[in-house]
């Protein structure tokens, strides 16, 4: 593939450097019917030594874009490509991808944190939401909360759980020493909506490993009836809740509120349509 020279020139007022060892990100850019990037140079850009664990950040990346309800092929087009005289599967990643890729990064790299910055200084109209890494981040565990609730569901139901409220409250119980309904009150949540919408991202963790574990808990001792489903449920949360106290001092209840989950998708979805737009302007 040719190098977009158009995209590199476009740029010259805002060039930059996720290494300064390293060539331009915009000079990088590739063009055969949209602008792209190969993933195998965003490797080398964000500091990654293997392609095979990058793959693990792209699948991240994948995962997020899944979850964001945005076509993946628009924006990540897996190929087959000679690379140093060895076929390697690589992806081609649009910018929209390559923001993803880089907030689901390493920041612990100091070349993802160039990145990150790069790319909430490109997405002036959404920096409050796409400046941030662990935005992306909680879409990613608020969904998989979601599905291992699906989980849970369907092991309470085969133990004989009837009332599925009073199990999922007993949960929350043990974790916040709070009703379910006491809780949305002090987290100021809207009646028809969870309080797990409204949660950063240490705290979707934590209920994260409460739903998991209450799952794990629930099938390995067989545990039958709505009386023991439901105490299961709150020696789980009431387990998390003292891990929490002993590892950081914070009571799950404590800790802030976040955006709402649904505006922070929606903006980082929108902010596509904005990266789209800086290729546009480069032809």
């Amino acid at each position: 593939m040719s190098q977009n020279n158009s995209t590199s020139n476009s740029h010259t007022t805002d060039v930059f450097h996720f290494d300064e060892s390293k060539p331009d990100f915009n000079a990088l850019a590739n063009e055969n019917g949209f602008t792209f990037w190969y993933a195998s140079t965003m490797m080398n850009l964000l500091g990654y030594q293997s392609l095979d664990t990058f793959r693990k950040v792209i699948q991240r990346a994948i995962s997020a874009c899944t979850s964001l309800n945005i076509e993946i092929l628009d924006n990540f087009v897996q190929e087959k490509r000679q690379i140093n005289g060895k076929s390697v599967s690589d992806y081609r990643l649009s910018r929209f991808a390559c923001y993803l890729v880089a907030m689901n990064g390493d920041p612990k790299k100091l070349e993802v944190a160039k990145a990150q910055a790069y790319f909430a200084a490109i997405a002036e109209a959404f920096r409050r939401y796409v400046e941030n890494a662990e935005e992306v981040e909680r879409i990613l565990i608020r969904d998989e909360i979601s599905d291992h609730e699906k989980s849970l569901s369907g092991i309470a139901k085969e133990a004989g759980v009837t009332k599925y409220g009073l199990f999922q409250n007993a949960g929350y119980l043990g974790m916040y020493n709070l009703h379910f309904n006491k809780l949305k009150k002090l987290k100021g949540v809207p009646e028809n909506r969870s309080p797990l919408d409204f949660m950063g991202k240490e705290e979707l963790a934590a209920n994260l490993f409460r739903v998991t574990q209450t799952e794990a808990k629930m099938r390995n001792e067989e545990i039958k009836g709505q009386a023991n489903a439901e105490n299961a449920a709150f020696e789980v949360g009431k387990k998390v809740r003292k891990t929490m106290l002993e590892i950081s001092g914070t009571t799950p209840e404590n800790l802030p509120p976040s955006e709402d989950i649904r505006k922070v998708k929606s903006a980082i979805k929108s902010s596509q349509k904005d990266f789209a737009k800086i290729d546009k302007k480069s032809k």
